[in-house]
């Protein structure tokens, strides 16, 4: 019988929590005061960087997001800080050249990152190649991610197949990444005991608490061997973030899955964030309240991506049909291949579903729906919907080869660029910010370079 271990924690009160709540508006001021008190927890991990904090720092916070990242390596020698990297897409919203990815993995490990989760919204392997590759180059630990949902091209063997092609490309660990709360209680049980008798990497459960079973989820997972659990700290935690870390580790501390964290310091630390949580929202006018919703089971809608679709449907004065749109989702995700609603590909369902109850279905297809059906973000889990595909692109070839084999290297350019707007000489890594962000990134240097 395996030997029964400790449940590790990644803690994610740095990054997921604040951008499933608050927007992402923490700022590094107000994480330098117990960045000591948190190294010395005894956490798994710390998820700091990646996801939307890069752009949020250069577009909202007047930060540096490398600054950040030395910083927090600074403040936090002992416990390993982690990233969530989009794969070819990084932490932007557009496939960048192999060149661009090299390095920016290079230098995100220079500047303190440990451990690279690493995602594809389509779950194309091939999308993840090169970001392996220079993660192991730089000597990261590279962790694949399972991004989660259901269809019929999503069972438990097609995810344990994922799995084992992100092994052999370098995977040092395994995540099951449930961006929309969908994992249920006892799939998680059968998905993780699978996972668990065929992997020998360890695995680890990212969820989010929108559709109500963040925790129940996250208790099975454990009782059923997962390895590591990623939580927040209390004030960060809940509806539309993860599962709350003192209620978690108090959940399993009697059982033989114990963290032996110390509930007492975890506490002093949720009563600072706390008081970080309500600056924020007087700060910023966020609005920190979420109900959730079980509704998010039967249209897959990601809890961040209600009040998008709401914003948008207001400026086309068409607000009132909102239910309509959460019905089409569904089939506008059939007719797309069933992709996993996560970013980009929630933003590109879902603006086709506005569009096609505000206009007529598919009597608009934005460029990014037609590229989507080119292949040009990768090969979708099922089959495109025909008669859509021959509305969108006619006759044209779809891609089957890698889509950044197209996109000639860029890093060179992009310096060039920065030299004839007036900056001559920057970093590498504002080159990179650049790459991601141009228009950001400059109004950024404008004020600090």
């Amino acid at each position: 019988m395996a030997e029964v271990k400790p449940l590790k924690i990644t803690e994610t009160v740095l990054r997921d929590g604040p951008q499933s709540l608050v927007a992402t508006r923490m700022r590094v001021q107000d994480m330098i005061p117990v960045l000591e008190k948190l190294d010395d927890v005894g956490y798994h991990a710390i998820e700091a960087w990646g996801g939307a904090t890069f752009d949020a720092c250069l577009r909202f916070l007047d930060e540096d997001p490398w600054s950040r990242l030395r910083i927090l390596r600074h403040r936090m020698p002992k416990t390993p800080i982690q990233m969530l990297l989009r794969g070819q897409n990084l932490l932007g919203y557009n496939h960048y050249a192999d060149d661009i990815v090299s390095e920016f993995i290079k230098k995100s490990v220079e500047n303190g990152v440990s451990i690279i989760r690493v995602f594809d919204a389509l779950n194309d392997t091939r999308n993840l190649e090169t970001s392996f590759r220079a993660g192991k180059e730089a000597g990261a630990h590279m962790q694949g991610a399972l991004v989660y949902t259901t269809s019929p091209y999503h069972k438990p063997q097609d995810f344990l197949q994922l799995a084992k092609e992100m092994v052999q490309m370098g995977a040092d660990s395994i995540c099951i990444k449930d961006m929309a709360g969908l994992l249920t209680p006892y799939a998680a049980e059968t998905l993780v005991k699978q996972l668990k008798k065929e992997l020998e990497v360890p695995l680890e459960l990212h969820n989010h608490c929108t559709t109500g079973l963040g925790h129940m989820t996250a208790l099975k997972a454990a009782e059923a061997g997962v390895d590591i659990i990623d939580t927040a700290l209390s004030p960060f935690s809940g509806t539309t973030s993860q599962p709350s870390t003192e209620a978690m580790v108090a959940t399993v501390a009697e059982g033989p899955r114990s963290t032996g964290l110390d509930l007492m310091q975890l506490n002093e630390l949720a009563e600072y964030f706390s008081g970080v949580k309500t600056k924020i929202i007087h700060e910023f006018h966020v609005n920190a309240n979420f109900d959730l919703n079980p509704k998010v089971l039967i249209y897959q809608i990601p809890g961040g991506m209600l009040s998008n679709l709401r914003n948008q449907m207001a400026g086309m004065g068409i607000e009132d049909k909102l239910d309509d749109v959460l019905k089409e989702m569904p089939q506008v995700r059939k007719d797309l291949g069933y992709p996993p609603l996560v970013t980009p590909t929630s933003q590109i369902v879902g603006s086709m579903a506005v569009m096609n109850v505000a206009m007529g279905r598919y009597k608009m297809i934005p460029r990014e729906v037609k590229e989507l059906i080119r292949g040009r973000y990768g090969k979708t889990p099922g089959p495109i919907n025909q008669e859509v595909k021959k509305q969108a692109i006619g006759d044209e070839p779809v891609i089957d080869h890698r889509p950044a084999d197209d996109i000639k290297p860029q890093l060179f350019a992009m310096r060039d660029r920065l030299d004839e707007a007036g900056f001559p000489g920057l970093s590498t890594e504002d080159v990179l910010s650049y790459a991601l962000f141009p228009e950001v990134a400059l109004s950024y240097f404008r004020s600090h370079r």
